[in-house]
C-alpha cells in the first residue's frame, strides 16, 4: 500500500456515507455491548438512541429517505427531519429528558419501517425482480437490502423489549446488523462506480442543498447545546458531556467524508481524508456509548481543532480583505466577511474554553455556543443569497 493509494480521490455518494457511519456505529455498539453486559464498562443508552435518531434524520433531510420509504424532498419532510434531528441531539446530551419517547420512535422506525421497506423491495417494480434479472452485484444488492430490513425489524423489537434476548445475544444481533449495513454500503458503492447515477437537480426554492443542510444541522446543534448549557450550568438539568462531544465528532466526520471539509480547511476527498473521517466517527460513537471514556482526548482534540481552524479561517478572511483593498465591494460580501470573522473568533473562544475549563463560566460558554450557532445560520443565509444572485446573473448576463 503506497502513498498514492491514500491520496487517491474517492467517489462515495451521500447515501453510502450515511450507511458507512451507521454501519460503523452498529458494529462498535455490538462490540462494546459484550463488556457492558459483564459490567466491565458503563453504558449510556440515551447516547445510542439519540445518535441513531440523528442518523435517521440525516437520511430524511439530505436524501428524502424515510424509515418507511423514499419520498420527494419537500419543505414538510425537511422540517420533519429537522425535528427528528433536534430530538436526537437533545436526547444525546440531556439524559432522560424525553423518557421512553426515543425508544418508541426507534421502534417505529426500525420495525414497522423495516417491514414497509421489505415489502417495497419485493413488491415494487424496479426492485427485486429487476435486480434478480440483472444478476451479478445486483444479487448482492437485494440480498443486502433484505438482510438490513429483516434485522432492523428485530432491532426495533429489542429496543422496546430489552429482556427478549440475553446480553450476549443482543450484542451479536447488533454486530451482525452493523455488518449487514456495511455490506450494503460496499455493494452500493460498487454499483455506483459501475453505473453512475445521473445528477439530479434540487429545487432550491423548496429545500436546501445537502451541503447547506449540514451547515444548518451544525448551527441547530450549537444553538441547542448553548441553550441547554444555561440551565445545566445552574444545576437545573443533568448533562452528558461525553455524548455531546461524541455527536459533535460524528457531525465533523460526516462533513469530512462527504465533502472533504474539516475544521482546519477543505481538502480533496482522498482515501486518507475518508479514513480520518471514519476514525473521527468511531471516536465519537464510542464517546456516545461509553460515558467518560474519551472525554479528555476529545476535549483536547476538539479544542485544538476549533482554535487552529478559527485562526486559519481568520487569516484567510483577513488576507482576502487585504487583497480587496479599497475596491468597492457588494454589501452582501461585506456581511459575509464580517460573519466569517465573528464565526472564527467564536470558534477560537470555544476551543480555548474547552482547553481551559475554568477560564470562562459555563453560562458564558453556553452563550458563546448559541452565538456560534446563530452566526453559522446567518452565514448560511448569506451563502444562499449569493447563490441566488449568481443564478440570476447567469440567467440574465
Amino acid at each position: 500500500m503506497n502513498r498514492s493509494f491514500f491520496l487517491e480521490e474517492t467517489d462515495l455518494t451521500l447515501d453510502v456515507v450515511i450507511l458507512l457511519i451507521s454501519g460503523v456505529m452498529m458494529v462498535l455498539t455490538g462490540i462494546l455491548l459484550f463488556p457492558v453486559t459483564r459490567g466491565a464498562i458503563p453504558y449510556y443508552e440515551n447516547g445510542v438512541y439519540g445518535l441513531v435518531l440523528f442518523l435517521f434524520a440525516l437520511q430524511i433531510i439530505l436524501l428524502g429517505q424515510t424509515p418507511f420509504g423514499e419520498m420527494k424532498r419537500s419543505k414538510p419532510l425537511f422540517c420533519t427531519g429537522l425535528a427528528v434531528a433536534s430530538a436526537g441531539i437533545v436526547t444525546c446530551f440531556i439524559p432522560g429528558i424525553f423518557s421512553r419517547l426515543p425508544a418508541v420512535l426507534l421502534f417505529l422506525c426500525f420495525t414497522p419501517g423495516g417491514a414497509a421497506l421489505l415489502a417495497h423491495l419485493f413488491l415494487a417494480p424496479g426492485r427485486f425482480r429487476t435486480w434478480a434479472r440483472m444478476g451479478g452485484t445486483f444479487h448482492l444488492l437485494w440480498t443486502g437490502c433484505a438482510a438490513v430490513y429483516l434485522l432492523s425489524m428485530l432491532i426495533g423489537v429489542l429496543v422496546l423489549n430489552q429482556g427478549l434476548f440475553s446480553g450476549d445475544e443482543t450484542a451479536v444481533t447488533v454486530l451482525v446488523f452493523g455488518a449487514a449495513i456495511l455490506f450494503l454500503a460496499a455493494t452500493m458503492s460498487k454499483i455506483y462506480r459501475k453505473y453512475p447515477a445521473p445528477e439530479g437537480k434540487e429545487s432550491e426554492s423548496e429545500i436546501l442543498s445537502s451541503e447547506h443542510s449540514v451547515i444548518l444541522l451544525t448551527g441547530i446543534f450549537m444553538i441547542l447545546l448553548g441553550f441547554f448549557l444555561v440551565p445545566v450550568s445552574l444545576g437545573m438539568l443533568p448533562f452528558a458531556g461525553s455524548a455531546q462531544l461524541g455527536l459533535l465528532m460524528v457531525i465533523m466526520a460526516l462533513k469530512m467524508i462527504s465533502t472533504g471539509n474539516t475544521p482546519i480547511g477543505a481538502f480533496r476527498r482522498t482515501r486518507l481524508v475518508v479514513i480520518c473521517g471514519v476514525l473521527f466517527a468511531g471516536l465519537g460513537i464510542v464517546s456516545c456509548i461509553v460515558p467518560g471514556i474519551l472525554v479528555s482526548l476529545l476535549t483536547l482534540l476538539i479544542g485544538l481543532l476549533n482554535i487552529f481552524g478559527g485562526i486559519i479561517g481568520l487569516r484567510g478572511t483577513l488576507s482576502g480583505l487585504r487583497k480587496q483593498g479599497r475596491n468597492p465591494v457588494l454589501p452582501v460580501l461585506v456581511r459575509l466577511n464580517i460573519s466569517q470573522v465573528v464565526l472564527n473568533l467564536l470558534s477560537i473562544m470555544f476551543g480555548t474554553s474547552m482547553l481551559f475549563p475554568g477560564l470562562l463560566p459555563a453560562l458564558l460558554t453556553g452563550l458563546i455556543l448559541a452565538a456560534n450557532g446563530g452566526v453559522l445560520l446567518y452565514l448560511l443565509h448569506i451563502l444562499i443569497l449569493l447563490e441566488k444572485m449568481a443564478g440570476k446573473a447567469i440567467e440574465n448576463p
